[in-house]
């Protein structure tokens, strides 16, 4: 039975300062390496339904969200991400409606310049 090892970084961003520290993945025979598999064995995560992990797209590999179950290979850096503070749909929202104010007050402005 031979034992293979995959050596990969893991960026943990949730608290603060982004931590890197490299990571030995051991793998049995026929086992596959997964974005999961690295989560237990680095004791991040428990399962697949540990609170930790529980939000969509608290991890990924290379700035790409990936699933539990998503292959990962030698020399990738799984990272771990903080839960966003702002809602970026609100922050678009909020700043096309400033734009708009912005349209509204020179058109006034130049109806009210005409006048004079």
């Amino acid at each position: 039975m031979a034992n293979t090892a995959f050596d990969i970084l893991i960026c943990d961003a949730r608290l603060g300062e982004p931590a890197l520290t490299p990571f030995k993945l051991q793998l049995s025979e026929g086992e596959q390496a997964t974005v999961g598999l690295a989560l237990v064995q680095s004791g991040i995560a428990k399962n697949l339904e540990d609170p930790v992990l529980a939000r969509k797209g608290c991890f990924g590999v290379f700035g790409k969200r990936k699933e539990w179950d998503s292959p990962i290979y030698s020399g990738d850096r799984l990272e771990l991400y903080a839960p966003l503070l702002i809602d970026p749909m609100t922050v678009r929202r909020k700043k096309a409606n400033q734009n708009q104010d912005a349209k509204f007050q020179a058109a006034a402005a130049k109806r009210k310049a005409r006048r004079l």
